[in-house]
């Protein structure tokens, strides 16, 4: 088999630790005894120092001295799309600002439909989503939650869609586990929604993303490992996209207190729709022009950019700028002859490819 992955000659960590800046990024070391922290426990773009994370200034050093990567087909980078299914009832809000907008259209019969679903939720959109991929020749990731605890309000009980998670399955995309929001923390409850969500689905659960992006460096690795996970797809900020470690290619991360590497596959999350929209408040242009830097900037370090739009925006009419910005990414991705995958498939090719050099 050729192979996959050509890069230097030993570990990475040898070669970041040449310089004590680029480890100290890569690390995280800013992150183990933060003195801050936001209202939802998480270390911010707005606590860190490193502010420059537009550039990934670890993996381009890593590719000055030798990393190269050969993607399937011969592709140039690689982008792992993502979803978290949050919601799959529209609360109470969402259906007030939806007819709201609807109305300033005159969308009476949508309206009417909005409020009378006749027991079919329109937050249940996976085959929506699959089909508006599948155009691109492109697949996803779901991560779907299997907590009965959360801080705003109930989101749904999974053992109720496992129909939609079977059609998932059989059309090749991937469902993974979503943590919630009280249990990133807690080893036993990690582990009882991974065998839940196992339990709906017939197989085994490999990757996860913490809800809120809740993470503890390098706490979570460790209990993800302790889980039985191979994947994460976590690390990322919630108010500002970018390289939160300055890494625009998965990696295993390292643990500064152990002195030892996590035997874990982090794919950095580096878009989050929420984070443009919500949290940096860009209208659409401003949106997109960030947005295409990042995937730019990706192809130029021969790179994997992570996407995450939650799978409500693809039915939510006040967030239809939200959903046209996603196919907006798959157009150019496309374009750009960008291999777009699951966060599953780009571990095990990942993986296979590290075993053959």
């Amino acid at each position: 088999m050729v192979s996959k992955i050509k890069s230097w000659s030993g570990s990475s960590s040898w070669v970041l630790r040449q310089d004590q800046e680029i480890w100290d990024i890569f690390t995280r070391r800013e992150e183990l005894n933060p003195k801050r922290l936001d209202r939802f426990g998480r270390f911010t773009y707005s606590l860190s120092q490193h502010k420059e994370i537009l550039e990934p200034r670890v993996s381009k050093f890593l590719v000055e001295k030798g990393l190269r990567v050969e993607y399937p087909e011969n592709k140039k980078f690689a982008v792992t799309l993502t979803h978290d299914v949050d919601d799959i009832y529209p609360p109470f809000t969402h259906k007030a600002l939806s007819s709201v907008y609807l109305l300033k259209g005159l969308n009476f019969k949508e309206i009417v439909n909005l409020w009378q679903m006749k027991g079919k939720s329109r937050y249940i959109n996976f085959e929506e989503i699959m089909n508006l991929e599948e155009e691109y020749d492109a697949k996803s990731t779901f991560y779907f939650m299997a907590t009965d605890r959360d801080p705003v309000r109930f989101r749904y009980d999974i053992e109720e869609l496992e129909g939609q998670l079977n059609k998932i399955v059989d059309r090749d995309f991937e469902v993974g586990l979503h943590i919630g929001y009280y249990s990133f923390d807690k080893l036993e409850e990690i582990r009882k929604e991974k065998k839940r969500l196992e339990k709906v689905t017939g197989q085994e659960i490999t990757g996860c993303r913490t809800h809120y992006l809740r993470f503890k460096v390098p706490d979570t690795w460790e209990l993800l490992v302790r889980s039985g996970f191979r994947y994460d797809t976590t690390l990322g900020y919630n108010d500002m996209t970018g390289f939160r470690n300055g890494m625009c290619h998965p990696f295993k991360p390292f643990n500064l207190k152990t002195k030892k590497e996590i035997d874990i596959f982090e794919i950095p999350l580096n878009i989050m729709d929420g984070t443009l929209f919500a949290e940096m408040k860009l209208n659409f242009s401003e949106a997109w022009d960030i947005t295409k830097k990042l995937i730019d900037t990706t192809e130029k370090y021969n790179g994997v950019l992570t996407v995450l739009f939650h799978s409500m925006v693809f039915s939510c009419p006040f967030r239809r700028d939200w959903a046209r910005l996603y196919e907006k990414i798959l157009r150019y991705c496309h374009e750009r002859k960008a291999w777009m995958t699951s966060a599953k498939d780009l571990w095990r090719w990942w993986e296979d490819g590290c075993s053959d050099n």
